[in-house]
């Protein structure tokens, strides 16, 4: 098939890409940024420099490559702001809210306007489903619904991709939080030098999943021609207690401080309590059932350790 990959120099790209030309399909890759075109074409795609916030930009993009199916995997999270880590949900996850929005419209009427009827787009698992579901409450829940206030400002543009594509026929991959080449080195580096401390008690469950079992899901997604959402996690959600030490441990780095709820929230924020401290994970059973979806890494134990070693 001719697949558009909107975001295809992103850190799931770099892997999403060369996995589906090896699959025999004829691949257009973008990127916001003219050096990034020859790495693309490394991978086996076409690469083109498109800007995901301009409708010009993105129709004449997804116009060219006449594509069958459009993969959206634009984000732009800003984990770095002035030089110092940031975690402030204003201006981390700003950019990447507006394509959530604006980006995924265009998208949206570009493929309208090309006759492309398939969509796959990224999402997130964090706050699936019902807030006393826990994680393997099933995904027919919108995101967020009973995540508070300090929540809204990222889980109503995922609310807003999902509901759009959704509505076009589409699928929603609801994504755990990324580890492997290139996905954790912000956070490795914090750890390394003892600037991501636990916070509370680490009470917070997080569903991972490494970027090649991410990659292969999406292939799936893509050739099934899947319709609805779906979790796309392992299969061992873990408490930031768990998982934040092994991952300090593995990265060479010391036992992470640990700070009161109060003094996180100051630093970094309401939002960023609110992961460490009540997030639930999410259960991955509807992907294997209705994909097939065979993970690589079913933990984030075995997935840190080879990432690491």
């Amino acid at each position: 098939m001719r697949i558009f990959v909107a975001g295809g120099s992103g850190v799931l790209g770099r892997r999403l890409v060369p996995l589906l030309v090896e699959r025999g399909h004829e691949v257009t890759a973008t990127t916001t940024s003219a050096a990034k075109v020859e790495l693309l074409r490394l991978l086996g795609a076409e690469g083109v420099v498109m800007d995901g916030l301009d409708a010009t930009s993105v129709g004449d993009a997804v116009a060219g490559a006449r594509p069958e199916v459009i993969v959206h995997q634009m984000t732009a999270l800003g984990f770095v702001h002035a030089g110092k880590p940031d975690t402030k949900s204003d201006r981390y996850f700003a950019n990447t809210n507006r394509l959530r929005v604006e980006g995924t419209g265009y998208l949206l009427a570009a493929a309208e306007a090309a006759g492309v009827d398939r969509v796959v787009a990224q999402s997130n698992a964090a706050w699936n489903g019902p807030g006393e579901g826990g994680w393997d409450a099933p995904e027919q829940e919108p995101l967020g619904l009973h995540a508070g206030p300090a929540a809204d400002a990222v889980m109503e543009p995922l609310r807003h991709l999902e509901q759009a594509v959704l509505a076009s026929g589409g699928a929603a991959l609801r994504y755990g939080w990324f580890y492997g080449p290139g996905a954790t080195d912000d956070q490795v580096d914090m750890l390394r030098r003892r600037k991501f401390p636990l916070v509370g008690a680490g009470s917070g469950v997080w569903s991972w999943v490494h970027l090649d079992d991410a990659a292969a899901a999406t292939v799936l997604a893509v050739e099934q021609k899947a319709q609805g959402v779906f979790n796309i996690v392992d299969d061992e959600p873990a408490a930031v207690s768990q998982w934040l030490p092994y991952l300090a441990e593995r990265a060479g780095a010391k036992r992470p401080r640990r700070v009161p709820g109060w003094l996180a929230r100051l630093a970094a924020g309401e939002l960023a309590v609110k992961m460490m401290t009540e997030l639930r994970g999410s259960s991955n059973a509807k992907a294997k059932r209705e994909l097939g979806w065979q993970l690589r890494y079913p933990s984030w134990r075995q997935g840190f350790r080879d990432a690491l070693s």
